[in-house]
């Protein structure tokens, strides 16, 4: 019996806006993020949902709640659906991380297998409590259409096991804006993508990190990182042959 997954990144919120790490940080919704989450409410309006579950975290919640509205449901939150915690980064900025935690900013951005947030969670803790807490979902609600509002890295680590690699592989997992929509169908101990990183209701003003100057950057090196293993690939195949 197929399960149903629609997961969707909180809008944006004051950590987003200001670039500061906000793992556990509590923060709320922008003036922005309140726009974004009208926006996916919207988009919502003609599409099964039978439950709405969100991370416990003001930021989550806020956003499940103008599609709990919409949708006539109730939001079922959970702390297991929180976003990664960040110990001693928690709402440091994003330019000091590099020069104060280096070798740990080295793994988030290069080896995620490796990552040990300093007095916080490891991404294998992290990837362990989030698909725990998916079963136990999946469990308690077979055949119906799920709504989870949960976090970026969030979605990124779970992304992995949905395709099927492991944690190593996240650096080719990309960010998706606020409010994303990521589609999984589970049936039978099996994970299909439907849909990955839909933030197509937003258009390009209303979105966070493509109007960002980060994005450039990240993107760039994301496809030289892409060209590097493809390149990498091509080489062992060439050999084997």
């Amino acid at each position: 019996m197929r399960t149903r997954l629609i997961f969707v990144r909180h809008a944006e919120a004051l950590g987003n806006k200001t670039r500061r790490f906000h793992g556990w940080t509590n923060s709320g919704l922008t003036e922005k993020g309140h726009l974004q989450a009208k926006r996916v409410a919207e988009r919502f309006k003609d599409v099964d949902i039978d439950v709405i579950f969100s991370s416990s975290l003001q930021r989550a919640f806020q956003t499940a709640k103008y599609i709990a509205d919409i949708k006539g449901l109730q939001v079922i939150t959970s702390e297991n659906l929180r976003e990664i915690n960040g110990g001693d980064w928690e709402d440091v900025a994003w330019s000091e991380l590099e020069q104060r935690w280096p070798d740990e900013y080295e793994a988030w951005e290069n080896r995620p297998h490796k990552l040990k947030m300093p007095n916080g969670e490891s991404m294998e803790e992290f990837q362990d409590r989030l698909l725990g807490e998916i079963m136990s979902i999946i469990k308690a609600n077979e055949g119906k259409n799920i709504c989870i509002v949960t976090h970026g890295t969030a979605i990124r680590a779970m992304l992995c096991h949905f395709r099927s690699c492991t944690l190593e592989e996240m650096v080719n997992v990309e960010w998706c804006d606020n409010t994303a929509i990521t589609v999984i169908d589970y049936d039978d101990g099996v994970f299909t993508i439907v849909t990955e990183g839909d933030s197509s209701h937003l258009g390009k003003d209303l979105g966070t990190i493509v109007n960002q100057d980060w994005w450039e950057e990240y993107l760039r090196k994301s496809k030289e990182r892409k060209d590097r293993e493809e390149s990498r690939n091509g080489h062992a195949t060439g050999h084997a042959e």
